[in-house]
């Protein structure tokens, strides 16, 4: 498993890439996983049943990825490759730049390779394009591609130039055991409403800060719980000093994943505004621990929960207002336990991490018989990536 994005850093991707880690040694395989160091969490550490990560002693540059050398980490990663006995590349995430280098370093090793795409680009701004054009390069070599959502799959085909047929649908999955309701002993007349994201545009960070006074005027008995930090942290701070909402609006800051569950079941309503999104995670967390959901009606988001858990918004303020005053309505009422587990059970069944391993481990048994893909054709793409940078340059 290459990527990134790895623990001690937090989002869906690392957890995606543990989880899943840890359920294919369950299922008899041995999974090393490569990524950098994150400050002085350097070299080899063992996790939980023996899992080895191998941090790389390369610091990230922007956005906790690598500076993308393509040759510089060949001897590194040519090393683990051996040291480890390694049949199988499987590289995480689109944004990952020791991700692609892995993929194309592996094709000259003739190894087997494996790529999840966990996110949605466009077409038409300049990162998208020039993200594409690599994206084409780095899966021309590839044996397989999963996506988490099928608007993800047809996002990654439509930007790769790949076929469907060399890509599959395998979604994320929750460790329900981790996210159980939990009754409440609160004021029956305060209604909490939780979010936890990175306070970041694409995840709707302007919409929350235009939304949380305008809810709170409407109803004297709402309150935010908010988990996460990002640039947009500051807008919160100064929309609540603008409008005497300290009392209402409580900012926790980084939320370990751990703490998660701890943070969820403070509230009545899961708020989610991303304006972009493949899967989502957050919100199956969150309807595991009993929450009514509230989210924005974009990419893979309405394949995630069945329609009676979810309530599905336009990604606008006034839009978002009206779907969660529904939901208030609704919550008014005292939520019984036994309706929270009924929930819990529910989603429970939905998605697990064994399930997941097991269709991944699938995708590794086809691509076992099949022959190494070559690029000695395909890497002539590479001068058309030149030519779009230079091209681009030239216009900046």
């Amino acid at each position: 498993m290459v990527s990134d994005f790895f623990y001690p850093n937090i989002g869906g991707v690392e957890s995606h890439i543990y989880q899943l880690s840890q359920c294919l040694m369950d299922l008899g395989h041995k999974v090393i996983i490569v990524t950098h160091a994150y400050g002085d969490r350097s070299g080899v550490r063992i996790m939980t049943n023996g899992l080895k990560v191998y941090y790389l002693p390369v610091l990230p540059v922007y956005n906790q990825c690598i500076l993308p050398t393509i040759f510089c980490n060949i001897p590194l990663f040519r090393n683990i490759i051996i040291r480890e006995d390694i049949n199988i590349v499987h590289g995480h995430s689109a944004f990952s730049t020791m991700c692609h280098e892995s993929l194309l370093q592996a094709n000259v090793m003739n190894l087997k390779t494996v790529f999840t795409d966990h996110s949605l680009f466009g077409f038409a701004d300049v990162s998208s394009i020039l993200t594409n054009k690599v994206l084409q390069v780095s899966l021309s070599g590839v044996n397989h591609v999963i996506c988490v959502s099928h608007t993800c799959k047809e996002n990654t085909v439509l930007r790769a130039e790949i076929s469907p047929h060399n890509v599959s649908v395998i979604p994320n999955a929750v460790d329900a055991s981790n996210f159980l309701p939990q009754p409440r002993n609160k004021n029956p007349h305060r209604i909490t409403i939780v979010v936890l994201c990175r306070l970041v545009y694409r995840k709707g960070a302007d919409l929350l800060a235009e939304l949380i006074p305008f809810l709170c005027k409407q109803h004297p008995d709402v309150q935010f719980v908010i988990g996460g930090d990002g640039p947009k942290r500051l807008l919160i701070e100064e929309v609540c000093e603008k409008h005497s909402l300290h009392d209402r609006v409580q900012l926790l800051g980084m939320i370990g994943h751990s703490q998660a569950r701890n943070v969820l079941t403070m509230g009545d309503i899961f708020l989610n505004m991303s304006l972009t999104e493949a899967f989502c995670i957050a919100i199956v967390e969150a309807a595991s621990c009993g929450l009514k959901v509230v989210s924005t009606h974009v990419g893979g988001i309405p394949e995630v929960l069945p329609t009676h858990l979810i309530k599905l918004a336009q990604p606008n303020v006034h839009s978002l207002a009206e779907q969660l005053n529904e939901a208030i309505a609704e919550r008014r009422m005292v939520k019984k336990m036994k309706e929270m587990m009924t929930i819990h059970k529910e989603v429970a069944s939905l998605y697990t991490w064994q399930n997941v391993a097991k269709r991944t481990q699938a995708v590794y048994d086809v691509i076992s018989g099949e022959e190494p893909k070559k690029l000695i054709d395909k890497l002539k793409r590479w001068n058309y990536v030149v030519c779009v940078l230079i091209h681009c340059f030239e216009c900046m």
